[in-house]
């Protein structure tokens, strides 16, 4: 054979594998998933998150009472980053930051679903250079009764320690740190510390959980509890600029 011939057939080849690849983590494995594990199914508990094959992910663990627009003022204030949607352009982008090791603040966070739909905020705090390692958060915005008279916001924050494969499905995904609590006290902290919180309360999360596991399959632990902050005056009155 000669070298461009060789060449064609292991791109042929290569094509093949990434399909088969591609054919059974994104599309086969998610389904058979609901026939393997019943137990996990959202349903059992409210205050979790699902993917979009009904997978359960990440708990809810913290809330904001707050408009739409005091919660992207107040991240910005604590220097925390509005994350960009998932499309074609942002998942290269994020797949070359984690490869090339460089900055990319806006990365996309994978759409997590929670009363039907999918996150209405997310923000990020890298770790590093690159978005292999980040803090991260997702809101939606609920119809229940808050205090300090605003909107809640429901959220799930996690810390992604690095990309790999989701043990569930085989999807390229970031696996998260099992300690939920330091993520959630973390956010809140750093709200706090840009004067952007005027109280904190809790409300029952997930219940105490020593072996719970998200869509990814990645083991995490919590008290159960979610920590809401009430946005006060400053979140308001803040000269910061809105974040995209």
């Amino acid at each position: 054979m000669s070298r461009r011939l060789n060449m064609r057939v292991a791109f042929l080849l290569l094509g093949i594998v990434l399909a088969a690849y591609l054919a059974v983590s994104y599309f086969l494995v998610p389904e058979l998933w609901l026939f393997h594990d019943d137990r996990r199914k959202v349903p059992l508990n409210p205050m979790v998150t699902s993917t979009e094959q009904g997978i359960p992910g990440d708990p809810i663990n913290v809330g904001l009472v707050g408009s739409k627009e005091q919660i992207i003022r107040a991240f910005n204030a604590a220097g925390w980053d509005a994350a960009d949607k998932v499309t074609l352009r942002s998942s290269v982008d994020i797949g070359l930051s984690v490869v090339l090791d460089r900055p990319d603040l806006d990365a996309p966070v994978s759409p997590l679903f929670y009363e039907g739909r999918k996150q209405d905020l997310a923000f990020e705090k890298p770790v590093g250079r690159s978005a292999d390692q980040r803090n991260h958060v997702r809101f939606w915005q609920t119809a229940t009764p808050a205090e300090g008279g605003g909107p809640l916001w429901l959220g799930s924050a996690s810390f992604d320690r690095g990309v790999g494969l989701s043990h569930d499905t085989g999807q390229i995904t970031h696996h998260i740190g099992p300690d939920l609590d330091a993520e959630r006290d973390l956010v809140i902290g750093d709200l706090k510390k840009a004067g952007q919180v005027s109280s904190t309360y809790e409300i029952p999360g997930v219940g105490a959980t020593k072996t719970g596991r998200n869509g990814g399959g990645d083991p995490y632990f919590t008290d159960g509890k979610a920590l809401v902050g009430v946005l006060g005056p400053a979140a308001v009155g803040s000269g910061a600029g809105i974040a995209k």
